[in-house]
């Protein structure tokens, strides 16, 4: 094929508190900057946990790296892999360890960067994203795929698609939630506010990133919560888990993480031992005491006293939102009531019951009752989504046969493809070649207009 003809691809590691992933994209090379037109060659998991929790072995978070970038040079033809932009970007995984050992957090960043620099890539840094940015990339991710920004018109040019309204993204990870959307007010507060200007249009986003409240240090908060009210005993009951289930854990485990608070008074490393009484309405009250509903006087707010205008849009709701409602049979436009009932129903199963069902899902299967409580609270008390806005989140892992997720929009972003102005150029053949077509129609008119003349 012709050099210009051969697909280009693109390396974006996704470095989460819990877990790596590396994700391999492809575009045509003579990329006219549209949309639609960068898609996902391949995702690949990294075997292990995240990168934040290699602290004190920062060359194992790189070796870990190494079989997924094997798999890339595979898929990316040798010819190609040295102009192949590849990033990696950590999250609130890292921003939080970054806070509790800066330079332990610099340590992990430098051996990444050292492992994937032993590749024949063209390697472009690794970096903590802060939360603004996962949350305005994820924006640019969903609104890409889904052809918001722009659309290719009948007119054979990319423009602005009318009575499109782009849509709004909520992400939830391990360790920290966003909520981006388009708000139908100015900005109040100049920190959740973020601006993009894509194809000739202006976007004013609202963004906020919640950090501690990603689903694993949420429901790590929320069972030291329960140890506290336990007065601290080492018998804990948890009504979130099912009933005929428990577990041990150890006060050491529970207490590792700056997002959860160790009581005043230390006390020695004891082994808690929980056992889960499958009490929906006390679990829904047990996950409420998370949040700091009360708002200052004179302004909206999501929770925590953190500014928000009222939700506007459509949404979709991907990773952890996803992966919890998709396993609950929730993802198909259910009403905010069906949701109710049926997570009702799940949280009542026992143990016994709960295997039977679902014998695979063994490992994680006694947290989706506290997994579903936590979202809906925090989509209905946190983000104030009603019975009424609820129909407009749509569940969702995918878009276009690519993942949803900040890492597409980041690359988008970094390697310049999307323009900041309107594309004019017709889409498809190359310059050189409208040259001469132009210039072969104009020839015609002139040889047709000198015949008719004579």
């Amino acid at each position: 094929p012709h050099p210009l003809c051969l697909p280009q691809y693109g390396l974006v590691f996704d470095a989460g508190s819990t877990h790596t992933a590396l994700y391999i994209y492809r575009w045509p090379s003579d990329k006219e900057n549209g949309t639609g037109i960068v898609s996902q060659v391949e995702a690949c998991t990294v075997t292990g946990p995240g990168i934040s929790s290699y602290a004190d072995d920062p060359a194992g978070a790189g070796a870990s790296l190494k079989p997924c970038l094997d798999k890339a040079m595979e898929i990316i033809p040798a010819e190609q892999q040295r102009e192949t932009p590849t990033y990696l970007g950590a999250t609130a995984g890292m921003r939080l360890l970054r806070e509790q050992n800066s330079s332990k957090a610099e340590q992990v960043l430098a051996e990444v960067a050292k492992a994937i620099g032993e590749y024949p890539v063209d390697f472009r840094g690794a970096r903590i994203l802060t939360g603004n940015e996962e949350g305005s990339f994820g924006w640019v991710t969903v609104n890409y795929l889904l052809e918001t920004l722009v659309k290719f018109s009948f007119a054979e040019k990319w423009e602005h698609p009318q009575d499109t309204e782009v849509l709004g993204a909520l992400d939830l990870g391990g360790a920290s939630t966003q909520i981006t959307f388009q708000p139908g007010v100015t900005i109040e507060d100049k920190n959740t506010s973020v601006f993009f200007r894509l194809y000739g249009t202006n976007y004013s986003l609202y963004t906020h990133s919640y950090l501690c409240y990603g689903q694993t240090q949420a429901l790590k908060r929320l069972l030291a919560a329960l140890h506290q009210d336990s007065l601290r005993t080492q018998q804990v009951s948890h009504p979130c888990y099912p009933r005929g289930y428990q577990e041990n854990v150890t006060t050491a485990e529970l207490y590792n993480s700056p997002c959860v608070p160790a009581p005043s008074t230390p006390s020695p490393a004891q082994v808690l031992t929980v056992t889960g009484t499958g009490d929906p309405a006390a679990c829904s009250t047990a996950v409420q005491k998370l949040f700091n509903f009360s708002c200052g006087a004179n302004r909206t707010c999501g929770f925590n006293e953190v500014y928000q205008p009222p939700v506007r849009g459509q949404f979709f709701a991907f990773a952890g939102f996803y992966h919890t409602f998709h396993f609950l049979n929730l993802t198909s436009q259910k009403s905010l009531q069906e949701v109710n009932s049926m997570v009702q129903t799940f949280c009542q199963k026992n143990w016994t019951e709960l295997v039977e069902t679902f014998p695979q899902e063994k490992r994680y299967l006694h947290t989706f009752c506290s997994a579903a409580m936590y979202i809906l609270t925090l989509l209905l008390d946190g983000y104030k989504f009603n019975e009424h806005t609820w129909s407009s989140i749509h569940f969702s892992r995918q878009a276009a046969n690519t993942d949803i997720g900040w890492t597409l929009g980041f690359m988008l972003n970094f390697t310049n493809m999307i323009p900041t102005e309107a594309l004019e150029r017709i889409k498809g053949h190359q310059p050189s070649l409208w040259a001469g077509a132009v210039s072969f129609v104009v020839l015609a008119i002139v040889v047709g207009l000198v015949a008719v003349f004579l």
